[in-house]
C-alpha cells in the first residue's frame, strides 16, 4: 500500500475504532490514545497479510484497550465520589442506516449501560462490545483475543446475563425523553421545586460525578424530595454567567451547563413511564473538556 492509501484505510476505519475503543474504556481520551498507538502500529506493519483491515484494525484496538483498561482500574481506586463515562458526542448520520442498529449502538453507548459495563472483567467487557455493539461473529472475536470459540461464547453468555440483570429498564421514545430533559431544564434553570416534582418518579436517583475536582454530591442520592430540593437548591446559588445547550451525548438528549460560554456541567436524564427515574451530573472538569469545542 502506498502511504496515501495506508493513511486512508485507518481513516476509513477510525469512527469503528473510536467506538469499540470507548465502549471499552469509558473515556474520550484514553479512546483517542488507544487509536492513536493503533495507527502508529498499522503505519509500521507488515500488511503483505493483512486480508481484511477493519478486522485486524479492531484487533489491535481491543488488545490496547484491554490493556488500558487494567491501567485505569488501578487508578480508579482513589477516585473521589461516583464514577460516570466521559460524555461521548453521538451523531451517527449516514453511517448506521439501519434503525434496528441505531438502537442497538445507542443503547451500549448509553450512561446506564456504559456503568454496568465497568463491572465486568476487561474480556468479559471485550467480548460483549464486540458482538453486541458490532456483531463480530463468535470465530472472529475468537481470534482477536487469542481465545478458543467455547471460550469466547463463554464470556458472551457471562457478560449479557450480567449486563441484563443490573441495567436498568428506561425508555427510549427519543421524541418523548427529550421534552422532559427540556422541561426539567425549565425547572431546574429557574429553581422551580414544584415544576421538578411533577417530572421526578418518587424513587429517582442522583448520580454526580466531579471527581474531587468541583462541587457535586459525593454519594448517590435518593427520593424526588431529595434530588429536587438539590437541584432548586443549586439552582438558586446561581453560575455566574450561565447559559444553557441541549445537545445529543451518550445517544440521548443532555443539557450542557456553560459559565462564560465554558463548560461547567452536564444533566442527562433516563425515563420511566413518562417520568425521570435517574438524573446524571458530570462535573469533572478533566471530563468536560472534550465539548469545549461542541
Amino acid at each position: 500500500m502506498s502511504t496515501e492509501t495506508v493513511t486512508d484505510v485507518f481513516q476509513e476505519h477510525r469512527p469503528v475504532l473510536i467506538g469499540v475503543a470507548y465502549r471499552m474504556l469509558g473515556r474520550v481520551a484514553d479512546a483517542e490514545d488507544v487509536v492513536q498507538d493503533a495507527w502508529i502500529r498499522w503505519s509500521a506493519a507488515d500488511r503483505g497479510d493483512v486480508r481484511e483491515p477493519r478486522a485486524y484494525l479492531v484487533r489491535v484496538v481491543t488488545r490496547l484497550a484491554i490493556d488500558r483498561l487494567r491501567q485505569i482500574r488501578t487508578r480508579n481506586e482513589a477516585y473521589v465520589g461516583p464514577w460516570l463515562p466521559e460524555p461521548y458526542v453521538t451523531d451517527f448520520g449516514d453511517t448506521v442506516p439501519d434503525t434496528a442498529e441505531r438502537a442497538v449502538l445507542a443503547d451500549s453507548v448509553s450512561l446506564a449501560v456504559l456503568v454496568v459495563l465497568e463491572s465486568l472483567s476487561p474480556l468479559e467487557r471485550a467480548v460483549f462490545v464486540l458482538r453486541e455493539a458490532f456483531g463480530f461473529p463468535f470465530a472472529e472475536i475468537a481470534t482477536m483475543l487469542d481465545r478458543g470459540e467455547p471460550a469466547v461464547r463463554q464470556l458472551a453468555a457471562r457478560a449479557r446475563k450480567h449486563v441484563d440483570e443490573r441495567r436498568p429498564r428506561y425508555e427510549v421514545d427519543p421524541v418523548r425523553r427529550r421534552e422532559l430533559t427540556e422541561r426539567f431544564l425549565a425547572a431546574a434553570a429557574e429553581g422551580d421545586l414544584d415544576g421538578l416534582m411533577e417530572l421526578l418518579a418518587p424513587d429517582v436517583r442522583l448520580v454526580g460525578d466531579s471527581g474531587g475536582k468541583a462541587k457535586a454530591p459525593v454519594r448517590v442520592m435518593e427520593s424526588a424530595d431529595h434530588v429536587g430540593r438539590f437541584i432548586a437548591g443549586a439552582a438558586r446559588k446561581g453560575i455566574a454567567d450561565v447559559s444553557f445547550r441541549v445537545l445529543e451525548l451518550n445517544a440521548g438528549p443532555a443539557i450542557l451547563v456553560l459559565s462564560g460560554g465554558k463548560p461547567d456541567a452536564v444533566f442527562q436524564v433516563d425515563v420511566t413511564d413518562g417520568r425521570i427515574q435517574s438524573v446524571y451530573i458530570m462535573r469533572n472538569p478533566d471530563k468536560l473538556r472534550f465539548l469545549a469545542d461542541v
